[in-house]
């Protein structure tokens, strides 16, 4: 199944530091220690939870984090666990996980129903935990694009440094193709300059937040650096990352992944069938089979056959520069009637159009009322809504630097069409930069990597999409109901959040509040500004919660 050379675009990886005690003590929980993608087939739900936890604030390969937190320290202490533990470790020695995983029921089980008579709902019953701990941005967002069935969670880049080296060499994915368009210099070149840039900026501005917060303690302060100058990692920077899936979820990972354009997916999804297979293998059966490789085609092929008509209709002749921002393109000028309704239809045996009409008869004061008798009580952002609200849609434009966009991303189940990353839009420069006078900087390691983009998208537009920072702007499209928009706005405007995605999320509150006056008075949405993202900080939401609790003792 793998084409020739695949290895050729494999990330840069670290190699794993084990003595011959360590391997031993390990080996048996993954299905490898010397390849940058595994899979873990045998931890128990609660410690693998754990140990895949870390991932976003984990500066080591998990398998290095299990070692010495979960297995080093138990198997010194010499408890009854530290016995059952290791009696363990000698079992899965003795007997590997491919003889153990190899049932011949459960096997023949999904051969039969899944590969044969192609029973998917079957493939939902179980998953397991599939890890790469170096990939790019790039290829990390084709993979959680994926709305059902997986459960993605990665190294955060508001928390950690990534100005480390290994070899000598920053660690950003460089696609060989680049060599032969005689670019690959020019690239790296680029690329370093804007870790080069990331590291010294980070301690020249640590010292101004120093100055500036002198009693702020300095691990805040970091974070608020490292959070700030994260603009300058490209798309290329390797992260690592775990998914939970489902094994419906991981053949449609594969199948959309095999024939990519791109090889860094192509070389993440032939590695990660390689590895799958040592565990789940008739989940991922069909995968060889011609119905699926015309099926994967298609898929693959899909960008391509729409760039033709694009041409075609000459769309990108002139890029229409999108600033910082967001439109409301669509609303359903009667959402509020139709929430109204669907919150009385479960309690009638009236048809639902009899119903919305004669709430469209009832006055302000009137819909005010039954709105609130049905949430009363809801006086915490938590506490889940109703599934009337659902009835409602709305879409929203959105320009947005990169980085930010990250977090909205994760709001997977709504409709998110995004166009390729690109440096098209321009790029954003934090305030706290231009305030301490290292804006300049910082733009000139982004510009440089912007004339490479250039070059490389006259060859190939979606192999430049590597030369792209987080700072840069992204235009998508993100279609809605209000039960959805309710909980991310609520969620995206917290204190705790990241300021850039707050502005969106605030601006998209205001655009909702001008069409849907009478929802918008029960929204939890914080539109106050915060210097530091933090959890001690009294915010504007606390107090919408009190206001919302004497309006509902009211009405009792």
């Amino acid at each position: 199944m793998p084409e020739d050379n695949l290895e050729k675009f494999a990330p840069l990886f670290p190699e794993l530091s084990l003595s011959p005690e360590e391997k031993y003590q390990i080996e048996p929980f993954f299905t490898n220690l010397e390849r940058s993608v595994f899979v873990v087939p045998f931890l128990p739900p609660e410690m693998i939870g754990a140990l895949c936890s870390r991932t976003s604030r984990a500066k080591e390969d998990l398998r290095m984090i299990f070692l010495n937190e979960f297995i080093k320290p138990f198997l010194a202490d010499k408890s009854e666990y530290s016995e059952a533990l290791s009696s363990l470790v000698e079992f899965l020695h003795k007997y590997p996980l491919e003889l153990i995983f190899s049932n011949p029921k459960g096997r023949e089980f999904y051969i039969k129903w899944l590969a044969q008579y192609g029973d998917d709902s079957i493939a939902q019953m179980a998953g397991t935990h599939l890890l790469f701990s170096g990939i790019s941005q790039i290829a990390i967002k084709h993979f959680e694009d994926m709305r059902v069935g997986i459960a993605p969670l990665e190294k955060s880049t508001r928390y950690l440094d990534y100005s480390s080296k290994v070899n000598g060499k920053y660690l950003y994915y460089a696609d060989p193709t680049l060599a032969e368009m005689g670019l690959m210099d020019e690239y790296r070149t680029a690329m370093d300059n804007l870790f080069d840039t990331y590291a010294l900026l980070g301690k020249e501005f640590l010292e101004f937040l120093k100055k500036k917060y002198p009693d702020e303690k300095e691990l805040v302060l970091k974070t608020k650096a490292f959070d700030t100058l994260r603009g300058l990692l490209p798309t290329a920077a390797l992260s690592q990352v775990v998914f939970f899936a489902n094994g419906q979820a991981l053949e449609y990972a594969l199948s959309r992944s095999l024939k990519h354009p791109l090889g860094e997916i192509r070389w993440a999804a032939d590695a990660a069938f390689h590895e799958l297979t040592r565990v789940v293998p008739a989940f991922l059966r069909r995968l060889e089979s011609d119905a699926s490789k015309e099926y994967q085609e298609y898929l693959a092929g899909r960008g391509a056959r729409i760039r033709e008509v694009v041409k075609e209709l000459k769309l990108d002749a002139n890029v229409d520069k999108s600033e910082w921002g967001v439109k409301l393109v669509e609303y359903d000028k009667d959402g509020e009637n139709k929430i109204l309704a669907a919150l009385l239809y479960p309690e009638t045996h009236e048809p639902f159009e009899k119903i919305l009409g004669k709430v469209v008869k009832l006055s302000e004061e009137e819909k005010e009322q039954l709105l609130a008798r049905a949430i009363r009580g809801r006086t915490a952002r938590w506490y889940k809504i109703p599934r009337a609200f659902e009835m409602a849609n709305v879409a929203f434009e959105i320009t947005m630097n990169i980085g930010a966009w990250r977090d909205i991303h994760r709001h997977r189940m709504q409709t998110q069409m995004r166009q390729r990353f690109s440096v098209h839009h321009g790029y954003h420069v934090p305030e706290e930069l231009i305030e301490a006078k290292l804006d300049n900087k910082f733009r000139a390691a982004i510009e440089k990597v912007e004339g490479v983009f250039y070059k490389i998208e006259s060859k190939d537009k979606n192999l430049a999409q590597y030369a792209v920072t987080l700072a840069h702007r992204l235009r998508f499209l993100q279609r809605q109901n209000m039960r959805a928009f309710m909980w991310e706005s609520e969620l995206r405007t917290i204190p705790t959040g990241h300021p850039d995605y707050r502005k969106i999320e605030q601006e998209k509150v205001k655009l909702i509040r001008e069409v849907y006056p009478l929802l918008g008075k029960f929204i939890l949405a914080d539109m106050q500004d915060y210097a530091f993202a933090r959890r001690d900080t009294q915010s504007e939401i606390e107090k919408k919660e009190q206001e919302l609790r004497d309006y509902f003792e009211k009405l009792k």
